[in-house]
């Protein structure tokens, strides 16, 4: 059951680590909410789309949906769309201007919409976590499979809550906003980066 631990830590540790939209939206609003609780939404809203994932992966489940060519398609096109929209809402959000009340932009109920398309609808993601973790999990059984499915969930919920805490104090720091004018900018940036190879991957199917 060690082995079974010690693989699921790192792996899942690797996959999260890279900087992706899911990360830079969960340290975002960490960083330009008032206090960190009004980051709850997306920090839980991203774990517990992690946590689905993560299941689905080692339950074989997302393999069988995702034979569907139909559904790729899908979710490449919807991920594109709520990426772009995203950019250009982050690009528009500044700080400085609104004396540290971005938050304004950012509701709970936009977090969460924005930390469900992050997760959700990022084929790459939902095809790293499927070929990855789910592939790896195929030579576990029983209580060493359960073993390793829980600690890649436990190291997802732990890294956005870290992201979310390291986001808050860095808007603590940045009082005038101005670094968190750069962060929402660099943020835009990959989003329609992202969305753009999201974009070019879909004509490749």
């Amino acid at each position: 059951m060690i082995g079974a631990i010690i693989h699921g830590f790192i792996l899942a540790l690797g996959l999260i680590l890279p900087l992706g939209v899911q990360n830079v939206f969960v340290f975002n609003q960490g960083a330009v909410q008032p206090r960190f609780v009004k980051a709850l939404p997306v920090i839980i809203t991203a774990s517990l789309c992690d946590t689905l994932l993560i299941s689905f992966a080692i339950l074989g489940v997302s393999v069988v949906v995702l034979e569907y060519a139909w559904i790729r398609i899908l979710l490449y096109s919807l991920g594109v769309c709520f990426l772009v929209y995203m950019g250009v809402v982050t690009w528009k959000s500044k700080p400085a201007e609104q004396k540290m009340t971005a938050a304004q932009s950012f509701t709970p109920k936009k977090q969460i919409t924005f930390a469900l398309s992050v997760s959700l609808l990022n084929p790459h993601a939902v095809l790293d976590t499927v070929g990855v973790l789910g592939t790896s999990s195929l030579r576990y059984t029983g209580a060493d499979k359960l073993a390793f499915a829980v600690v890649c969930i436990v190291v997802s919920w732990l890294w956005f809550s870290s992201l979310g805490i390291a986001g808050r104090a860095v808007g603590k720091l940045d009082r005038s906003g101005r670094l968190l004018s750069i962060i929402n900018s660099v943020s835009a940036i990959i989003m329609w980066g992202t969305a753009a190879y999201l974009g070019y991957s879909l004509f490749q199917l």
